[in-house]
């Protein structure tokens, strides 16, 4: 394929991890929500079988969240954003899970976990649309054994979709007593945490079809060196942007990125045969 019919694609995916960057800085989720739509149909210009494009997504966009996750995380500690005490008691399960997602995606019922994952993405939403601020199922987020097999569920679902851990965590956090800048600067890092052994499952994967030069297990590589950059660059803007907005406009927000999410699990699901 020439130049001039591949950098389209190459300013496409360039722009995803710009976008996708500002995401995962401002909601603590990854950015994966972005990435893997738009990797999923540029994929489809490189060789790989559609079939299988989703799953290169998938594993391309976690690994894309790894020095996303950094960069956010990093700049969410810089203004006292992160929870420590809670990334220290939910890590064991939040790792576990990041690992367990990655190896179960290749044999998931894609319409069933994407139909659940739509419909409860609606319901965290319209708590967050809500004001409802006040609403506690518990005054502290739950730690020990619980705490970790929360952070498991988490870290598997998240994993298998591509995403960061905030599109879950952070309504489970805001839940339980978190206050919403510091659910969404924790969540970032609880994104690296998954992000990482989910990775490492991925990279470790035999696909049962031949797939491009450049890609190693699931990743994408050559995607990869162009999304990661430009997602790290921009992350801690959306950071900084997240510490300017006040806590109920910040939770409309997020409940709109959830809305987002569930229109689009929803849709697979509907579309899948």
């Amino acid at each position: 394929m020439d130049f001039s019919a591949l950098w389209p694609l190459l300013l496409v995916l360039l722009v995803a991890g710009m976008v996708a960057g500002v995401v995962a800085g401002l909601l603590g989720v990854g950015g994966g929500i972005v990435l893997v739509p738009v990797l999923e149909y540029s994929l489809r210009f490189s060789g790989v079988p559609p079939e299988w494009c989703m799953h290169v997504a998938v594993a391309t966009s976690l690994a894309v969240i790894v020095p996303t996750a950094i960069s956010s995380s990093r700049a969410h500690h810089a203004r006292g954003a992160v929870d420590w005490s809670l990334v220290k008691a939910w890590a064991p399960g939040m790792l576990a899970g990041g690992l367990l997602g990655s190896l179960l995606a290749a044999n998931a019922a894609g319409p069933l976990l994407t139909g659940v994952f739509g419909v409860m993405a609606a319901l965290v939403a319209v708590k967050m649309f809500l004001p409802l601020d006040h609403l506690r199922l518990t005054n502290r987020v739950p730690r020990g054994w619980i705490g970790n097999l929360i952070a498991a569920v988490i870290g598997t679902f998240s994993s298998m979709m591509g995403i960061g851990g905030g599109t879950l965590s952070v309504p489970i956090m805001s839940l339980s007593g978190e206050p919403m800048h510091q659910a969404v600067g924790t969540a970032s890092f609880f994104g690296l945490l998954l992000a990482a052994p989910g990775t490492l499952g991925y990279l470790l994967a035999t696909p049962p079809v031949p797939l491009p030069a450049l890609t190693i297990g699931w990743i994408s590589i050559a995607a990869l060196v162009i999304v990661a950059p430009a997602s790290a660059m921009t992350a801690p803007f959306g950071a900084r942007l997240a510490h300017s907005i006040d806590k109920r406009r910040l939770s409309k927000l997020f409940g709109i990125f959830l809305c987002l999410v569930s229109l689009r699990m929803l849709y697979r699901t509907l579309l899948s045969p």
